[in-house]
């Protein structure tokens, strides 16, 4: 008999994909099932970018790749974010791997100890925490509730920070809340950091360019620049540039922590393969406007599904400024009950909304907070208003 590692044994599968997958079989089955559940846009790659791809292919332009990327996608990466943040980058300080989440995931890996300490703001990205625990981490979530607008205070920062506190995950847009910290915000937050400086800082800025008011997220380098040499930006292909299946994800910073990370990818997933690099270069140079045009459309579905939404009674919404998720308040209906079954929850209600009514929401506890809902906007319209009149008939069923 194989015994399974301590770290195996901690590991556990995505909560999204997992709900995705039961839509999916659910779907498969003949029902007529709507998901709310992944954050993946319903729209394609832009032209350019899948017209890209196949030049590469057909120039022979598919074999390995350097580690971090070729040499012009980390180029093109150091622009941007040099452009973006106001700070030069050069390609020494980039890295490119097989998705955003692997570059967190390698990131993690470079960086932590057994027992340190790693500051989730909660509601948080399902996987960090877990992706903490399998770089032998320490999860310490820090609630950050509706009191606050679901961001991190200088207060409760400071009392979150500890003697084995290694990196805080920062993430704006935030997955699931959809807002946004401002430059008065993160300034605030600065002057603690300036006070701890052995706290690292993990900026996932994998939405920053899919903001309502803005034309990129405000970030901590805009206004704290001097902590560059403590911060590691997070980005990938994507959200912005809809390439989800492409696995395409990037990192900037210190040179050390990009070698390891880099050092780290090439005895695991050895590169990311190279068509998807080839067209991550022309989403990087050309698809600003593009992406513009994408805003505007989340924009306005959001704000259909937002007004729907606060229509049924005891729903409350926090008001998205980026990113394409609702966070709802479903706590309302907590303790009440469908066909005996008594709703404890936010799980309870989401698993009892998809079998009533073919609805895939994921509950607010796999975020870190429980008694809400995550709800992907990455959808038409049309088909976001029929699941809302699905959740106003199911939470009317609720006794």
């Amino acid at each position: 008999m194989i015994h399974l590692a301590k770290r195996a044994q901690l590991l556990k599968p995505s909560p999204i994909l997992m709900l995705a997958a039961r839509a999916g079989e659910l779907k498969a089955a003949g029902n007529d099932v709507i998901s709310l559940s992944i954050g993946e846009p319903d729209w394609t790659p832009y032209p350019n970018i899948k017209e890209a791809a196949i030049a590469s292919i057909r120039e022979g332009k598919s074999k390995y790749t350097p580690a971090a990327g070729i040499p012009e996608l980390r180029k093109a990466i150091a622009e941007q974010a040099s452009k973006d943040l106001g700070i030069p980058y050069e390609v020494s300080q980039v890295t490119a791997s097989s998705g955003a989440k692997f570059v967190l995931f390698a990131a993690l890996q470079a960086i932590v100890n057994p027992g340190d300490e790693v500051i989730l703001v909660a509601p948080y990205w399902a996987s960090y925490s877990t992706m903490v625990e399998l770089a032998d981490g320490t999860p310490k979530e820090v609630v950050c509730d509706q009191t606050v607008d679901f961001k991190l205070t200088p207060e409760i920062l400071k009392k979150a920070i500890g003697p084995k506190t290694k990196a805080i995950l920062l993430n704006s847009p935030s997955n699931p809340t959809g807002k946004i910290y401002s430059r008065a915000e993160l300034s605030a937050l600065a002057e603690v950091f300036r006070a701890n400086p052995q706290v690292a800082i993990i900026s996932d800025d994998i939405y920053n360019r899919l903001c309502f008011e803005h034309k990129l997220a405000p970030h901590i380098l805009h206004v704290a620049p001097d902590l560059r040499d403590r911060v590691i930006v997070l980005n990938g292909a994507s959200k912005s540039y809809a390439m989800t299946g492409w696995r395409l994800g990037w990192a900037l910073g210190p040179k050390e922590v990009i070698t390891a990370m880099t050092n780290y990818q090439s005895q695991s997933v050895s590169c990311a393969n190279a068509m998807s690099q080839y067209a991550a270069v022309e989403a990087i140079k050309n698809c600003d406007p593009d992406v513009a045009k994408t805003v505007e459309s989340l924009k306005d579905r959001a704000a259909v599904l937002v007004k729907a939404l606060e229509e049924i009674p005891g729903v409350k919404v926090a008001k998205p400024e980026g990113a394409f998720y609702l966070w709802v308040d479903v706590s309302a209906y907590l303790g009440k009950s469908l066909d005996g079954k008594v709703m404890k929850t936010s799980s309870d209600l989401a698993e009892a909304y998809l079998n009533d009514q073919m609805v895939a929401a994921v509950p607010g506890s796999e975020f870190g907070l429980d008694g809400y809902f995550r709800l992907s906007y990455a959808l038409s319209k049309e088909e976001g208003k029929r699941a809302v009149d699905r959740m106003k008939v199911f939470f009317a069923k609720l006794k």
